[in-house]
């Protein structure tokens, strides 16, 4: 598990609010790596409103998982701004029409980085 990745989430449509959030990223990925993990799981979100919605402080309460402490856009404390970025450089000026053009160029670009990152 440790050192594992799921597969890309991608939302299809519709903005994401506390309820989806809570039913598409949290139930399914963020218990399934705090199982894993055991005690020492420390969750980390980037403060986004649909993390800190009352449905989500709900969740994590009851599943017992605790949320790391760290002031709203702080860049040295989120991992995802590196991996933005590199899919920007990726994908750079490539025009997408629908969602599935999008979901298999982030793919695209997330296996090249992956390769990037364990050959260099």
């Amino acid at each position: 598990m440790l050192g594992s990745r799921t597969d890309l989430h991608i939302f299809d449509a519709g903005s994401v609010n506390g309820t989806r959030y809570c039913n598409e990223i949290s139930l399914p990925y963020v218990r399934l790596f705090r199982d894993a993990i055991g005690l020492q799981f420390l969750f980390m979100d980037d403060n986004a409103p649909c993390h800190r919605t009352v449905a989500v402080e709900q969740l994590l309460e009851s599943e017992d998982i605790e949320r790391m402490d760290w002031p709203a856009r702080s860049p040295d404390l989120n991992p995802i701004e590196k991996c933005m970025g590199f899919s920007r450089q990726t994908l750079g000026s490539s025009y997408l029409t629908t969602s599935n053009d999008s979901g298999a160029s982030i793919g695209t670009a997330r296996r090249m980085g992956s390769n990037a990152s364990t050959t260099h």
